[in-house]
Parts: structure tokens; C-alpha cells; sequence
């Protein structure tokens, strides 16, 4: 409990002990004015009405009061809800946005590491064949000193 609430209670409880206890000090006529006129009855037990009624009205604001707080507390829930559910749409409309490119982008890396592939791909095939060639050409010029110089090798092969 808060100090409030145990302070009200303790209040009301010597209110009610006090009420209790002079009972007969409260139901007492006496003579009460209230300006124009004048007129006997108990002034405690009077005191002791306005008191409760005012403790009623006091326990009915503040229900109003937290009902209001309440029914406020509600609408800024529904509120930041959806608020919520806008930035989170946003949130995957950005990432929707960040996968289409960074997908274009590796499209667009994958098309040029293949594109470099086939360039790498027809130089090793034409320093290939201008390896072939030239091992050909020295391959034949070998065969024709051989021919030139030794006349036997070249019935045999």
C-alpha cells in the first residue's frame, strides 16, 4: 500500500473510532444557525453526514478520474500500436527496397565476373593455340635440321 492510502485509512478509521465512541455527544440537539434561519438537531451527527458526503464525492471524482486516466492510457496504446505497425511496415518496405538492390547488385557483379570469365576463358584458348602452333612450328623445324642432317631418320619417319 502507498503512505496515501494507509494515511486515508487510518483518518477514516479514527473518524468512525471517534464517531463510535461519543455517539451520544454527536446525537445531541443543539441549536443550529444556518444564517436566516435557526432550528435544533444533532450538529454532529450533521457534521458526521457532510463529512461522509464528502468522502463519497471525493471517492467518486477520483474513480472519474482514473477512468478518464484509463480510458487515455487506452487510446494512447492503440495510438503508439499503430504507429508501431506503420514503422514496421516502413522497416520492411526499406528491407523489400535493400534486398532489390543488393540483388541487382549481385546480379550485376555476377554478370561481370562471367563476363570476365569468357574474356579469360578466349585469351587462355588463343595462348593455347599459340602455344600449339609454336610447338608445332618448333617441332617441325627440329624434324627438318633432322632431315637435313642425318638422312637416315628421315626414311624412318
Amino acid at each position: 500500500m502507498h503512505l496515501r492510502s494507509i494515511v486515508l485509512l487510518l483518518t477514516v478509521l479514527a473518524i468512525a473510532a471517534l464517531a463510535a465512541l461519543n455517539w451520544s455527544a454527536l446525537t445531541t440537539p443543539s441549536l443550529v444557525s444556518l444564517g436566516l434561519v435557526s432550528f435544533e438537531a444533532p450538529l454532529g451527527l450533521m457534521m458526521l453526514a457532510l463529512t461522509a458526503l464528502l468522502g463519497i464525492f471525493f471517492v467518486a471524482y477520483v474513480l472519474s478520474l482514473q477512468g478518464s486516466v484509463l480510458f487515455e492510457a487506452r487510446r494512447h496504446t492503440r495510438e503508439l500500436q499503430a504507429q508501431r505497425e506503420l514503422a514496421d511496415k516502413a522497416e520492411a518496405s526499406r528491407f523489400t527496397e535493400l534486398r532489390t538492390f543488393l540483388e541487382a547488385q549481385h546480379r550485376q557483379a555476377h554478370s561481370a565476373v562471367l563476363a570476365r570469365l569468357d574474356s579469360l576463358e578466349a585469351r587462355l584458348a588463343a595462348r593455347a593455340e599459340e602455344s600449339d602452333n609454336t610447338t608445332a612450328a618448333y617441332v617441325g623445324q627440329l624434324e627438318q635440321q633432322l632431315r637435313t642432317h642425318n638422312p637416315v631418320v628421315s626414311h624412318r619417319v
